[in-house]
């Protein structure tokens, strides 16, 4: 039996209305098949909702309807209320880019749908924001501040890096947590789980932002299960941009939910903070060869043409935005291949704002924002022969979308090869 405060006693009998009822009943059986003793507040959450693909099997378009059968589990259409006042929503990464929808064969009866679905969730509560580094827009959650995210590289950054409190929950748990402002009191909401008991010492190159996303799928590749990795020796200090690669990675390779940095993360100052005085259950040591055998497992060998690069999985920052348009400027992208960055909206307007977005697209290529083209699924990328990508989730994620040879690499090296139209290992 869960234990239960008055106000969330009211909410379970219906007092808050039907909406927040049938969210919190989720809740509720989910905590009950968790064995959690009780639930706790969250005050921020991320949802990947919008016309998703993983709702085509509806055959209906009517989103109130869609949203009661699939978030709410309910047979009963319930129009969509608002969501938990305390608890800041904003929207994942969408299956749709919010203009110029031509650019990434999409259809225009896709991306209507897309803006009327959204239109509903943003009249509950829900922030449009589309992205998969919503830090980038203001979203971070502080030390011991619950949360749930439906994006797998930011449960580790915010457990990670700024020491919030939040487990991988499902995209329907998610929803109804951030409907009803609740989530199960289990797992990483716990201090006493988010210790570290996997410690990896990293001996291989550790300099670049694509240093760090081979590190993260290495890391998840030797990780055992249940394990909890800590990173230790003598690499260079990453900032919050190669953490964002090497987080999407490891969670490519292993779901992990947590990452201890030691000297980094605030749960470990240092080795021993990191694994709350235990002996660690192993210890791996990352080389140059282990690095090199991931570098095969996620590039095609040799050199070639290509006709589709994408940079910006996860999301952007200003900066980087910043950086490719200089480096752009007076250079032309190779007629026949298609340079698209990705970022969040808010990073757009800024790009828009500062001239970058018109330095990009003098050169040839595009900047868009809220997806990318693992997220559009084959449609947006379905006529593409040879493939440059920039990083891990984005080369593991189409290769299984896709027959095209696929290259990856460092994000000035994937932008060289749009100019040349060729992929020089």
């Amino acid at each position: 039996m869960v234990k239960l405060t008055d106000a969330e006693q009211k909410m379970l009998s219906g007092e808050m209305g039907e909406f927040k009822q049938k969210a919190l009943q989720f809740i509720v059986k989910y905590a009950e098949v968790l064995g959690a003793a009780e639930l706790c507040e969250i005050s921020r959450a991320t949802l990947f909702i919008g016309a998703q693909h993983y709702l085509e099997g509806f055959k209906t378009d009517d989103y109130n309807e869609i949203f009661s059968q699939f978030y709410l589990n309910s047979d009963k259409t319930i129009p969509i209320g608002k969501f938990a006042e305390n608890c800041a929503v904003q929207t994942c990464v969408s299956a749709c880019v919010t203009r110029d929808y031509e650019s990434v064969h999409l259809s225009k009866e896709f991306f209507d749908k897309n803006k009327k679905f959204y239109a509903m969730t943003r009249e509950a509560g829900a922030s449009e924001v589309h992205t998969c580094t919503p830090y980038f827009s203001g979203w971070i959650p502080l030390p011991g501040e619950h949360y749930v995210t439906t994006e797998s590289s930011n449960i580790l950054m915010c457990n990670s890096v700024f020491g919030a409190y939040g487990n991988a929950d499902g995209i329907e748990a998610a929803v109804c947590s951030a409907i009803c402002g609740r989530t199960p009191l289990w797992g990483l909401h716990l201090k006493e789980e988010r210790y570290g008991n996997v410690v990896f010492i990293i001996e291989c190159p550790s300099k670049t932002d694509f240093d760090w996303d081979i590190i993260g799928y290495t890391v998840g590749r030797f990780l055992p299960r249940e394990g909890k990795p800590i990173l230790s020796g003598n690499f260079e200090r990453p900032e919050i941009k190669k953490l964002r690669q090497c987080f999407s990675s490891l969670a490519t390779s292993f779901n992990a939910e947590i990452c201890h940095i030691v000297g980094i993360t605030p749960e470990a100052r240092t080795l021993e903070d990191a694994l709350g005085g235990k002996e660690p259950v192993a210890t791996f040591t990352i080389t140059q060869k282990d690095y090199d055998d991931t570098y095969k497992m996620v590039c095609d060998p040799g050199s070639g043409p290509v006709d589709f690069v994408s940079i910006g999985c996860p999301h952007l920052s200003i900066e980087e935005i910043r950086d490719f348009a200089q480096y752009l400027q007076g250079k032309k992208v190779k007629e026949g291949v298609e340079l698209w960055f990705w970022t969040t909206k808010s990073n757009q307007a800024l790009a828009d704002y500062n001239g970058f977005t018109k330095t990009i697209e003098a050169s040839g290529a595009k900047l868009f924002d809220s997806t990318c083209p693992i997220v559009m699924k084959q449609e947006s990328h379905k006529h593409a022969k040879a493939m440059v990508l920039s990083g891990v989730k984005q080369a593991k994620g189409l290769r299984a979308q896709t027959a095209a040879t696929i290259y990856c690499g460092e994000m000035l090296k994937c932008v060289d090869a749009a100019i040349l139209g060729r992929w020089e290992a």
